[in-house]
C-alpha cells in the first residue's frame, strides 16, 4: 500500500483503543493508552486503566512503544504549487547555475506536451558565482518552449521569451523585456500565464499528491493561503472540494484579496494570508525603514496604514478574519498602524477578538512585538526560513547586514510577550516538515531567539487551531478532535534553550511530557499513522 492511496481504515463511529505506547497529553503526562470515539478523543490514561476498555472498543492498536501526539497543523501553504513541485521540476536543491539548468533541459525532454514547462524553487544566493539564469541560457535549456520558474520565495520569477510571447498575446500587450529576475505586476502577469496552462487534470493531481504527502508526515490540517495573485478562485475552490469530500488532511482556506463579500462567497475563513503588505527579502521586495545592505532602495510597499486600517474594519464587521503578508520592519509596521486605527473604530476588544494575522513577520522592533500582544495578532511564522537563510554568511546577513539579520524571527521574544504563534512551511518555499520546523524553532541560528522544543511543537500543533478560533483542538484531550499521529522515534526528552533544563528533562518526576531529541544531526521522528477526526489517512507501508 503506498502512503498516497492509503484508504480511512478507521471510521469516526468507530471506537478505538491505543495501548501500550507514549501519549503526549497535558491530561495525563505519563499516558500509555487512548479511547477514540465518535471522530473525538474519549479518554486518556494509563495501561491499567486500558485494560478495563478492551471489551467495549472495535478496535485496539498496539502501539508497541510508538508516540502519540497530535497531527500537525501548517498554518501557510500554497497546496497546488507545493504538489507541482513534488510531481514536477524542482530546483530547491540545484547545487549551481549550471545544475539548474540541466536539470531544465531534462524536465523539457520528458514533458513535450506540457503548453508551459513549469518549475520552481531556484536560489541564486546559494549558487556559486550567485547569478540567475539568463533568458538566452533558458530559451536554449528548453528549446524555445514557454518556461516559467518561480525564485524560491515565490516573489520573483525567470521564464524564457516563448512565455513573455504568450504574456503579451494573451494580454493584449508588451510586457518588460529587460533580462533578469521579474517582479512586481510583471511577475503576476507571468505566474497568471503559466499557472492557466494548468489543466483541471494537472491541477487535482498536484493537489492529492500535496495532502497525501502532509498526511505521510503527520499534518492533519493545512492553511491554504490562496488569492487572485497566487492562484485562481477555482484552484482555491477545488481545494476545499477535494479536502471536503475524501479522506485526508483538513484544509482551511484564506483567500487574500481586499473584497470580505468574495473571500465570503469562495468558503474562506478570512480575507486573508497572503495579502501583501510587502514582497520578500530574497527578492529585495520586502518594504524597509533603511535600505538593503546589498542594494540602494528599501523595498516595496503594496499597502499603506489606511488600506490595512479600512480592510481589518471590513472583516471585522463581516465576523471574518483579516491577515496581511508583511515581512519588512516597514511593512510590519505599516499593519500594526493600520490595525491600531480600525481599532480605534470598532473597537480594541473587537479587533482582539477577531484573532487577525499576520503571515511571516520577520522584521520585528519591540514596538511592533508590543503591538501584535496589544491587539492580540497571531504571528504565522516559517522557523525554516531562519534554518534556510539566517546565520552570519546567509541570505539575511547579505540583504541586510549582520546585525540587522540577528534581530529576524525573533520567537522567544514574541512569546515572552504573549503573541500567539502558529507555525507553518509556506510551502513550497520551504518544504512540509513539521518535526525540521520545531527543530528550527528550538535551535534558532541567533541563540536568544530561540524556544523550547515544547513551545515550538505547541505553535506547530495547538498554536494553528487557535489561530482559527479553535480553542478545544490540537491537544490530546478528552472532548478534542481525534486528529494525530503515531511516532517511531527514540527517547523522549524536555529540551529547553537552557541546558540545565535538558539535564534533568528525562525524570519523569518533572511531569512534563516528553518529546523526541531534536538536537541538531540526530533523526527525526518517522510517522507511522496519521488520523484526522477518526479516520486514519495514512499507514506507512509495513505497518
Amino acid at each position: 500500500m503506498s502512503e498516497r492511496t492509503a484508504p480511512p481504515h478507521t471510521e469516526p463511529s468507530r471506537t478505538v483503543l491505543l495501548r501500550r505506547g507514549e501519549v503526549h497529553s497535558p491530561a495525563d503526562p505519563f499516558a500509555t493508552a487512548m479511547v477514540v470515539e465518535g471522530g473525538q478523543v474519549a479518554w486518556v490514561g494509563s495501561e491499567g486503566a486500558a485494560d478495563s476498555f478492551t471489551d467495549g472498543v472495535d478496535e485496539v492498536i498496539d502501539l508497541d512503544g510508538a508516540l502519540v501526539t497530535p497531527a500537525f497543523t501548517d498554518a501557510h501553504v500554497h497546496t497546488t504549487a507545493t504538489g507541482l513541485a513534488l510531481t514536477g521540476l524542482d530546483l530547491s536543491e540545484a547545487p549551481s547555475l549550471e545544475a539548474a539548468l540541466a536539470r531544465v533541459r531534462e524536465f523539457a525532454v520528458a514533458r513535450p506536451a506540457d503548453r508551459v514547462l513549469l518549475g520552481h524553487g531556484w536560489d541564486a544566493a546559494r549558487w556559486p558565482g550567485g547569478r540567475p539564469p539568463t533568458r538566452a541560457e533558458l530559451d536554449a535549456a528548453t528549446g524555445g518552449r514557454p518556461l516559467y520558474l518561480s525564485r524560491i520565495d515565490v516573489h520573483s520569477s525567470v521564464v524564457s521569451t516563448a512565455l513573455l510571447d504568450l504574456v503579451a498575446r494573451e494580454a493584449a500587450g508588451e510586457i518588460t523585456r529587460e533580462d533578469g529576475p521579474l517582479t512586481g505586476d510583471a511577475h503576476h502577469a507571468v505566474r497568471a500565464a503559466a499557472l492557466g496552462a494548468v489543466t483541471p487534470a494537472q491541477r487535482t493531481e498536484a493537489q492529492r499528491a500535496a495532502l497525501a504527502h502532509a498526511a505521510s508526515l503527520g499534518i492533519g490540517t493545512v492553511h491554504e493561503c490562496g488569492g487572485p495573485e497566487i492562484s485562481s478562485e477555482d484552484d482555491f475552490t477545488g481545494l476545499l472540494r477535494l479536502a471536503a469530500e475524501g479522506p485526508g488532511p483538513r484544509v482551511v482556506g484564506y483567500w487574500a484579496e481586499r473584497n470580505v463579500a468574495k473571500a465570503r462567497d469562495l468558503g474562506a475563513a478570512g480575507a486573508a494570508g497572503d495579502l501583501f503588505a510587502d514582497g520578500a527579502l530574497g527578492s529585495h521586495t520586502a518594504c524597509l525603514h533603511a535600505p538593503y545592505a546589498d542594494a540602494g532602495h528599501t523595498g516595496t510597499a503594496h499597502l499603506d496604514a489606511a488600506a490595512i486600517a479600512a480592510h481589518v474594519v471590513d472583516c471585522t464587521e463581516a465576523g471574518l478574519q483579516a491577515g496581511f503578508h508583511a515581512i519588512g520592519d516597514a511593512a510590519v509596521a505599516a499593519v500594526t498602524g493600520g490595525m491600531r486605527a480600525a481599532a480605534e473604530k470598532v473597537g480594541l476588544d473587537r479587533i482582539r477578538a477577531a484573532r487577525h494575522r499576520v503571515e511571516h513577520a520577520e522584521m520585528l522592533t519591540p514596538s511592533t512585538i508590543a503591538a501584535f500582544a496589544e491587539l492580540g495578532l497571531t504571528a504565522s511564522v516559517q522557523p525554516a526560513f531562519d534554518a534556510l537563510w539566517g546565520g552570519e554568511d546567509g541570505m539575511y546577513a547579505r540583504r541586510l547586514g549582520t546585525e540587522r539579520a540577528r534581530t529576524l524571527n525573533p520567537f522567544a521574544a514574541l512569546l515572552r510577550a504573549g503573541v500567539p504563534l502558529a507555525f507553518g512551511s509556506d510551502s513550497p518555499v520551504t518544504p512540509l516538515d513539521p518535526w525540521g520546523t520545531v527543530r528550527a524553532a528550538a535551535f534558532h541560528r541567533t541563540p536568544e531567539h530561540r524556544v523550547s522544543v515544547r513551545a515550538a511543537f505547541t505553535a506547530h500543533t495547538r498554536g494553528g487551531w487557535r489561530a482559527i478560533g479553535r480553542d478545544d483542538a490540537g491537544v490530546l484531550v478528552p472532548g478534542a478532535p481525534a486528529d494525530y499521529a503515531v511516532w517511531h522515534t527514540g527517547a523522549l526528552v524536555v529540551q529547553a534553550p537552557d541546558d540545565r533544563v535538558a539535564r534533568w528533562s528525562t525524570d519523569p518526576r518533572s511531569g512534563t511530557p516528553g518529546l523526541p531529541d531534536l538536537t541538531p544531526g540526530g533523526d527525526l521522528p518517522v510517522c507511522r499513522r496519521t488520523v484526522v477526526g477518526g479516520r486514519t489517512v495514512f499507514v506507512r507501508p509495513g505497518e
